[in-house]
């Protein structure tokens, strides 16, 4: 069985990190630069959610950016200048483990049981516009842009999961054009697409996002994690076999306590408390 612990056992050196009522926020970090990604916070983050999956008191994330921006992507400096370095010395495989590292970040954010909300305000751009799609639930503001820059920098837009997971949250054809031009969306085309789950006023986003993942903390959050589990999973399945896997997962859930204590708060006409179990 895998051990548990709570979230003061995390402690990141390369972004912000606060719990408030069951919610853990993670702020990223550098306003001055529109909080552009290193290669040291890519691996924290990863690592960040990896861990998530053994932390019991946090029962849902809120990603968001300092400073009236969320990410703007890969750090010039840090990251992009080294990848033209290794593209100049022919080292596929440095290039390839690059790629793949940054990949590992959508993968620890979809395996991360707790649901994850994006609060977005303004410059939502490559990679950090990926951290936004990699997120369960998206808030935005109205002056956001949010652009899958790849091929603007010479490169495609199938980059850490975007070919597989946009067209997923907003359709093929406009996830197409998205990542074939790199041109950006604000915020009300990104809600009118379904990027966006809500869009609100850059005072109100924080507030927003932190209403949305505090209902989820204090829901039966054993069953949230398997909503995501299964929202993930059944991608590659087909409608008989994504039934029957739901099926034996919604089973697992009725031997939950908080299956019977929201029965037991039916009966006795009182709203249930949750305990995530």
């Amino acid at each position: 069985m895998t051990e548990l612990h709570t979230a003061a056992h995390i402690k990141p050196k390369h972004f912000e990190w606060r719990m408030e009522d069951r919610v853990a926020v993670i702020t990223l970090s550098r306003p001055e630069r529109k909080n552009p990604l290193t290669l040291e916070s890519y691996r924290e983050l990863t690592e960040t959610f990896l861990e998530l999956q053994r932390v019991r008191d946090v029962r849902a994330v809120v990603l968001t950016g300092a400073g009236e921006n969320f990410c703007s992507g890969g750090d010039v400096h840090d990251i992009i200048g080294p990848l033209v370095e290794l593209k100049n010395k022919g080292d596929v495989a440095g290039l390839h483990a690059f790629t793949q590292m940054t990949g590992d970040l959508v993968k620890s954010m979809r395996a991360c049981p707790q649901p994850i909300v994006a609060a977005v305000d303004g410059i939502c751009v490559g990679a950090g516009a990926i951290l936004a799609m990699a997120s369960d639930l998206r808030v935005g503001t109205a002056r956001s842009k949010v652009a899958f820059l790849f091929v603007r920098v010479g490169l495609s837009g199938a980059d850490m999961g975007a070919c597989a997971i946009l067209p997923r949250i907003i359709g093929q054809g406009r996830a197409s054009e998205l990542l074939f031009l790199g041109r950006s969306m604000d915020g009300k085309e990104a809600e009118r697409w379904g990027f966006y789950n809500r869009v609100c006023t850059p005072e109100a986003l924080l507030n927003d996002a932190m209403e949305i993942a505090t209902a989820l903390a204090h829901g039966p959050s054993a069953s949230h994690a398997v909503t995501k589990r299964c929202l993930h999973e059944e991608w590659s399945m087909d409608v008989d076999s994504a039934i029957d896997f739901e099926a034996a997962r919604q089973a697992e859930c009725m031997m939950g306590e908080d299956f019977e204590r929201a029965y037991r708060a039916f009966v006795e006409k009182r709203t249930p408390v949750f305990e995530g179990n």
